[in-house]
This record gives structure tokens, sequence and C-alpha cells, in this order.
């Protein structure tokens, strides 16, 4: 018994110091921007950061549920675009309120969720074959709903200040939104029983079922879960654009991935923090910035995001195997 009560102390310091080491990474990321272009620290472009943030920050704290489980989501960027499309389409085309449309975004979402849930639960397929094919779907439904062309929103009033607006001045709603979900999640995932099977599925799957836990049930939940912070990131991406861009959202899922492994979420499962994810996402935001606002090309910022991946996905393993887990 103290053996474990010791195995626990010790899991909670380095979990504690990962985070203070992505956090002090962030700012040190910061800082040599600011020092490479002052204009990166201006707060018109330190508000453009945090906007950014909001749409892949909602994205990554629903697929946070996900890979603690050890499943992965690779529908979450095409599937951003198909919520923000359907949240549009309900608004423009049918006339709908307001809020009807984010209700119509956020179910969109939680549909697909399902369908991925169902998929490799019901259908026993990998997550990533599940995913990837829920990806396809998104995408060609996105296509079809809009005629392949954006549907713009300037006509709905007040539609834009979802994401622009300023209940607090000067701080755009859009990250407050995405701030209040991150507490939510962090509460759902550490003081509820949906946290507490997420950790357990991600553990150790097979156990878990011993133990009497309906696994697939609570698969689902979890990927609804994420289903419905994408239709809460189509809804924001929306409202900022004032329109629904079909083509938009693919790559997202790299940056959001990319952004919970950073914030210290093991692939493997069964590991992982709201709060880790929210510095994850804060750190490829600034990164991603900082290199538009030195004139990187394009192409250079995905190889960019790439080596980041590489870079995460090898801290985690060199992490595991100290702790002993690999």
């Amino acid at each position: 018994m103290a053996k474990l009560k010791d195995n626990a102390v010790m899991a909670r310091i380095r979990h504690r110091a990962e985070q203070s080491l992505a956090f002090a990474s962030l700012v040190v990321i910061f800082v040599f921007f600011t020092f490479a272009n002052s204009a990166f620290a201006t707060w018109s472009n330190i508000t453009g950061i945090l906007l950014s943030t909001a749409v892949i920050g909602l994205l990554a704290i629903g697929t946070t549920f996900v890979i603690i489980t050890g499943g992965i989501d690779l529908s979450i960027g095409t599937g951003v675009t198909l919520t923000s499309v359907m949240a549009a389409w309900s608004l423009n085309n049918m006339g709908m309120p307001i809020w009807i449309g984010i209700i119509v975004g956020i179910l969109s979402g939680a549909l697909m969720g399902l369908f991925s849930g169902l998929a490799i639960t019901r259908l026993q397929l990998p997550p990533f074959i599940a995913t990837l094919a829920m990806m396809l779907i998104a995408k060609g439904l996105a296509l079809v709903i809009s005629g392949v062309k954006p549907i713009y929103l300037e006509s709905v009033e007040g539609y834009n200040n979802i994401a622009l607006g300023q209940i607090i001045p000067n701080f755009p709603n859009a990250v407050l939104i995405f701030f209040a979900s991150a507490v939510v999640a962090s509460i759902v995932l550490n003081r509820t029983i949906i946290g507490r099977y997420t950790f357990a599925i991600g553990s150790n799957e097979e156990a878990t079922k011993l133990s009497g836990i309906n696994v697939d049930r609570w698969k689902i939940l979890i990927y609804i879960i994420g289903g419905i912070y994408i239709g809460l990131a189509g809804i924001v991406l929306s409202s900022r654009l004032s329109s629904a861009q079909p083509a938009l959202g693919q790559g997202y899922e790299l940056e959001a991935i990319a952004a919970v492994i950073i914030g210290g979420t093991s692939l493997l499962g069964g590991k992982g923090s709201i709060t880790g994810t929210v510095i994850g996402a804060l750190i490829m935001a600034v990164l991603i910035n900082g290199l538009r606002i030195m004139e990187i090309r394009q192409e250079w910022q995905t190889v960019v995001t790439g080596l980041v991946i590489i870079v995460a996905v090898y801290a985690d393993s060199i992490r595991r195997r100290n702790a002993g887990e690999l």
C-alpha cells in the first residue's frame, strides 16, 4: 500500500513538472518572437493569437478525452468545417434564430462523435480507420450541403458577436468561450465518473471491462463529448469569419493533436490533462503566429508543425520509458 501511494505521489510530481516545462517552453517561445519582431507583442497581435487559439484549443480539448482513452480522432478538422456549414445553412438558408443555429452546429458535432464511437465499438474498427472514414464523410457532406460555395452570414445580425463581441473590453468572446469550455472540461475529466472511466479505459481497457464497466457505452459517450467540442469550434470559426468556408478546416486536426501531445497527454492513453492541452494549444498558436510575423512561408510553417509533432511524440515515449511504462 505504501509503495502504491509513493508511486502515485511520484506520478503527480512528474505530471506537474511536465506542465511546468510546457509552460516554460511557452514563455521562451513568446520571448524569442518578441525580440525577433517588435510587432509580435502588440495587443492586436496577442488578440489574434488568442482568437486562433480558441478554435484549435476547443478541438484539442475535445480530442484530449479521446486520446486519454488510447483512441484518436482524425475527423476533427473537416468536422469543424461540417458543423460550421450546418450552422450557417440553418441560419442563412432556413432563416432559423441564432440559438437554433448554435444547437444545429453542436448537434452535428455530437452526431459525428456518435457515429465514430459506434463504428469503433459496434463494428470493431480501429479508431484510426473509423475517424479517417468520418473525416472523408464530413468533408464530402460539407461540400454537398454548401454547394461547394461559402455560406455568408453578414445578414445574420449579431452572429459575429459570438466570437468577436466583447463582454470584457478588448477581450473577444471567443477567448472566453475557449477558457470557460476548458474549465468545464477540466471539471468533467477530474471530478466526474466520466473522467474516471476515461482514464481507466486508457490505462487498462481489459481490466476495466473485467470490473463490470460497459466500456463500449463509455467510449461512445467520450467520442460524443469530443464531437460537442467540434461543434463549438465550428460555431466560433463561422462567427469569427461571418461565413462557413467548405474548404476550410483541413489540417486543423494536426495542430489540435499536436497541442494535446505537447500538453503532456500520452498517445498510448491513460494520461493527460486539460490544463496541459490549453498550454499546448497556446504554444502551437504562438509558434505559428510568430513564424508568420517573421514572414516564414506557409510551406515551412507546415514543416515546423510536423517537426513539433515528432518532438512531442518522442518526448512522450521518453517520459513513458523513464516511468517504466514501456
